[in-house]
C-alpha cells in the first residue's frame, strides 16, 4: 500500500471523502491470523499492525478485517488516534495534492517481474477459483485472504504481461506456452498439498476458467462473468 500509486489513491481518498464530509474507510490487510503457528500469527500481526497504523494517522476513520481475531488490533490502534472522536472528519487532508500522472505512475513501483511472482499469479488465481465454484467468496491462501480481486488482478497481470511482450527478471519472454506449462506445474503441487481432498472436476473447470480469461486475445470485462456460467 505504499507503492506510490498505491499511496496517492488512498491519500486522494481521504481528502475526497471528508471535503464531502463522508467516512474514509480503510480497506482490508490481506494478511490473517494464524492459531495454529506462532510465528505466521505474529507476522501477521505485525503487518496489519503497520498498515492500520498507516491507514489511522492518514486521516481513516475507520477501518475493516479479513478475521474477527484483528478487530481488537484494530480498534486499539484506531482508538489510540481518535481519542474520544468518533472520526476524523476534521481532517481534511489540504497538505494532498494528488495528480491523475500520480495514479498511474505504475512504473515507480519497486520490484521486478519473476518467475516466482508469475507462478504465485497462476497458483493463487487456481485455488481462488476452485474455491469460488464451491461456493465460497473469501478464501485463505498461502496465509492470506483472498477474495475475487486477487484472482482478477492475478489473470490480468498474467495477460497484460503476454501481451505487452514482458520479459521476466532472468530474460525469459512471458507467453501462452509458458504459461501453460506453469499451469500444469502449478497445478500438481496444488494436487499434491490438497491430497484426497483434491476436486480434479472443480480444478479441471478452474484451469479452463483461468485459461479463458487470461491467455484469450481479447481482455474480458471481469472474470466472474464467464465464472458464473460454470456455476453448479
Amino acid at each position: 500500500m505504499t507503492a506510490p500509486f498505491m499511496r496517492a489513491y488512498t491519500e486522494l481518498l481521504v481528502k475526497t471523502c471528508h471535503r464531502r464530509g463522508a467516512h474514509a474507510m480503510g480497506g482490508m490487510a490481506a494478511f490473517i491470523p494464524s492459531r495454529r503457528d506462532a510465528e505466521v500469527n505474529a507476522k501477521a500481526m505485525a503487518k496489519v499492525r503497520e498498515d492500520k497504523t498507516r491507514e489511522s494517522q492518514d486521516g481513516f476513520d475507520g477501518s475493516w478485517v479479513a478475521h474477527p481475531d484483528l478487530v481488537p488490533l484494530c480498534q486499539e490502534i484506531f482508538d489510540g488516534v481518535l481519542g474520544t472522536n468518533p472520526n476524523q472528519l476534521g481532517k481534511l487532508r489540504e497538505d494532498v495534492s494528488v495528480t491523475a500522472q500520480d495514479l498511474l505512475a505504475v512504473s515507480k513501483t519497486p520490484g521486478v517481474i519473476t518467475e516466482a511472482g508469475l507462478r504465485n499469479d497462476i497458483s493463487v488465481a487456481l485455488q481462488y477459483l476452485a474455491n469460488w465454484l464451491g461456493g465460497n467468496g473469501a478464501v485463505a491462501i498461502f496465509n492470506l485472504m483472498e477474495d475475487a480481486a486477487t484472482a482478477e488482478i492475478s489473470r490480468s497481470q498474467v495477460w497484460q504481461w503476454i501481451h505487452n511482450d514482458v520479459r521476466l527478471d532472468d530474460g525469459t519472454l512471458v507467453t501462452r506456452d509458458l504459461v501453460e506449462r506453469l499451469i500444469d506445474d502449478e497445478l500438481s503441487k496444488i494436487r499434491a498439498l490438497t491430497g484426497e481432498d483434491f476436486d480434479a472436476e472443480r480444478y479441471g473447470q478452474a484451469v479452463a476458467l483461468f485459461t479463458e480469461v487470461a491467455l484469450a486475445d481479447d481482455f474480458a470485462d471481469f472474470l466472474t462473468i464467464p465464472a458464473y456460467e460454470r456455476m453448479p
